[in-house]
């Protein structure tokens, strides 16, 4: 079993112009949609959708609850997350405009966590995961929940003996490799902050590999390298016109995990989890992408071993 958790949930408002974006005028709607927001919420539909079971788990506040409900159901996530009373969940808000690929997105810094709400989520995880299970945190911290508090999700889950993989960034990124976890996903201006500014980003990956059974580094439109085992390898990804790039980067990283907890090679699962991710930013929402697409971009991927290290 996977279980993701979201520790800062969001929903995501797509907020679709008629033009391009411009100061000091009236940029007009054409259309609002709604999708989920959250790295692990993401990285649920991904599994969700490729038969991989998992469960979301996390907080959401209590006065929208009903309009998260309505999109995790929507998105057949299977959730148990703990109810933070009198609280929203935030809102990020995703500015599409015609014509243009990529999007704009600002976000809200979420809800107040309380010591209660933190040991109500604390309980369930050491009720639900087991030695066997996969477990991915992602995503930022929300107010209230310190960096001591991760410090102490993470050792739980050591203590648990489970696969941990953390898409985190900044000082909880840091604190993920302190602890030792098994899977990061940094880009390579993390990297040196959290090894060397001095060292190339090989040497970097080569330190950090000492701690670390997977990372995997975001170069974007150029794609990402892969350290596992003593081996590097540069994944090159394929070439599609991006319309919203939001959450393909937890689509990777959801299609990564799911693939690596079916038996799938490394290799395997790094081509596949760059078709989706691939396939993903050609969507307008946050989340949508299509299996069958994934499969015929997978063959598109070019994965190369940098060196022995």
């Amino acid at each position: 079993m996977i279980y993701t958790i979201t520790l800062n949930p969001a929903i995501d408002r797509l907020l679709f112009l008629e033009k391009t974006l411009v100061k000091e005028k009236n940029n007009r709607l054409s259309k609002i949609d709604y999708d989920l927001g959250g790295k692990g919420h993401h990285g649920s539909f991904a599994m969700s959708k490729l038969g991989v079971k998992n469960q979301a788990l996390g907080f959401c506040g209590t006065t929208n609850k009903s309009k998260l409900e309505k999109i995790l159901q929507e998105k057949g996530i299977n959730h148990d997350l703990v109810e933070v009373y009198g609280k929203p969940t935030r809102e990020s808000y995703v500015i599409l405009e015609a014509g243009v690929s990529g999007s704009i997105l600002i976000t809200e810094k979420g809800f107040r966590v309380s010591s209660y709400d933190i040991e109500l989520l604390t309980e369930q995880i050491e009720e639900k995961i087991q030695e066997d299970d996969m477990v991915l945190i992602a995503g930022s911290l929300p107010p209230g929940f310190e960096l001591r508090n991760l410090e102490e999700l993470l050792q739980l889950l050591k203590k648990k003996n489970c696969f941990v993989a953390c898409d985190l960034s900044g000082a909880a990124l840091a604190k993920a490799v302190e602890v030792g976890v098994n899977f990061i996903k940094p880009n390579a201006f993390e990297i040196q902050e959290i090894v060397s500014e001095e060292n190339s980003l090989l040497d970097n990956l080569k330190e950090l590999s000492k701690k670390v059974d997977y990372i995997v580094v975001s170069q974007g439109s150029e794609g990402s390298i892969c350290s596992h085992d003593g081996e590097l390898y540069q994944i090159t990804a394929p070439k599609v016109v991006a319309v919203n790039d939001t959450g393909a980067g937890d689509c990777f990283v959801g299609s990564f995990l799911g693939s690596l907890s079916l038996g799938k090679s490394l290799v395997e699962s790094l081509a596949f989890a760059s078709g989706c991710a691939a396939s993903k930013v050609q969507y307008t929402n946050s989340t949508s992408f299509s299996v069958k697409e994934a499969k015929r971009l997978q063959k598109e991927v070019r994965i190369e071993k940098v060196q022995n290290h």
